[in-house]
């Protein structure tokens, strides 16, 4: 099996934060290197992590993304970000010897996720971030990073660990209840890490970098792809859409990511019913409000749109994933032509999920479909 560009150095910027459920860059690599001569503008209405924006971004193109999940777009505008690793270094130091944090939780959870010193740390960056107004692209590069070490596996071999917290997935924030049981029964205690030497360790990996003529960190949104006020007509320049809508079934996005939702911001508890991503209350209902994206899409002012869709449903739905496509299209009451329907690999395909604290599970079935607005 060939290695995953995941672990190539001059792809790891995508990687600054793992993201459940994300899917793998190769995908948007391989369509986009078909459409590169035409030049065109790139659009992903469920960006995630930002993964088609980074493919985008490789290949010389422009790009546009929208996420209803402030996890989501806060890890996607590093994909658009100009890359100077030194200076967000220097901005989460100078947080530190700065800011006195005023919100320090105090929750059995945070005891035991983190030292004094590095909750401390943790806090002066986040109350550091909050508070600023100017949207850098050290501020929004400096964000993803402490995202993607906030959580994750701790490694015993001194300087080299590369999360803040006590054992944990890093791909998503398990549950505070769950954790201390589990660190509890384990024995195991928040790792004693320099808070500063671990983003050190991960933003020097990366290469300083530019994003294409034009592109900034703003144009990664927060919104809802399925409102026409997500989309302005200055925005509809794009005629190639690259995207993975979420997987039926799936509703807890944001609260499967509750511990960097508590960083930008957001309570220091799982605060369930959050997530605003498309409505599962049925298969005709998914696929009305998935139409709705569609029908968003389709209204691009260029001469050409192509989609290029991944789309799968979790083993527990039961449902076929084909057939939703196909229907969501339909719901849109948009004229599209259907180029190909292909098996995708499966989510789990080539990937090093972390296992700790993770049950095993089948992974979810996906399908690639490419569709041309007729």
């Amino acid at each position: 099996m060939s290695r995953s560009l995941a672990y190539e150095p001059r792809y790891a910027l995508n990687a600054i934060c793992p993201y459940f459920t994300m899917f793998p860059l190769e995908y948007p690599l391989r369509v986009l290197r078909k459409h590169k001569v035409d030049s065109p503008v790139v659009m992903d209405p469920f960006c995630g992590r930002g993964t088609t924006l980074f493919a985008a971004r490789a290949l010389g193109l422009a790009s546009r993304g929208i996420d209803s999940s402030p996890i989501a777009v806060a890890i996607a505008r590093a994909k658009l970000c100009i890359v100077q690793p030194e200076r967000a270094v220097r901005l989460a130091r100078h947080y530190i010897e700065n800011i006195e944090p005023v919100q320090l939780p105090e929750s059995e959870f945070f005891r035991a996720a983190f030292t004094p010193a590095v909750l401390r740390a943790v806090c002066a960056i986040r109350e550091g971030l909050l508070g600023a107004t100017n949207g850098s692209d050290s501020a929004v590069l400096l964000r993803a990073a402490m995202l993607g070490c906030l959580h994750g596996p701790t490694n015993k071999t001194p300087g080299t660990q590369a999360y803040f917290s006590n054992q944990m997935p890093r791909t998503f924030s398990s549950k505070p209840d769950y954790s201390v049981r589990y660190w509890k029964s384990k024995g195991l205690k928040a790792p004693e890490t320099n808070v500063v030497e671990v983003l050190r360790r991960k933003l020097m990996r990366l290469d300083e970098s530019s994003p294409p003529s034009g592109v900034t960190p703003t144009r990664a949104v927060l919104g809802d792809s399925r409102s026409p006020s997500s989309l302005p007509v200055a925005n509809r320049d794009f005629s190639v859409v690259v995207t993975s809508p979420p997987y039926y079934g799936m509703r807890t996005y944001v609260e499967d990511q509750w511990l960097r939702n508590w960083f930008l911001g957001g309570p220091d508890f799982v605060d369930y019913g959050k997530s605003e991503q498309l409505e599962h209350a049925g298969k005709d209902v998914f696929a009305k409000s998935l139409g709705l994206v569609w029908k968003n899409m389709a209204s691009t002012k260029a001469d050409s749109l192509d989609m290029y869709i991944r789309f799968g449903i979790i083993p527990s739905a039961k449902a076929d994933a084909k057939a939703l496509m196909l229907a969501s299209l339909e719901e849109s009451g948009v004229r599209w032509k259907m180029v190909h329907t292909r098996p995708a690999e499966t989510a789990a395909s080539g990937k090093r999920q972390a296992d700790h604290m993770v049950a095993g599970s089948t992974a979810a079935l996906e399908y690639d479909f490419h569709v041309r607005r007729i």
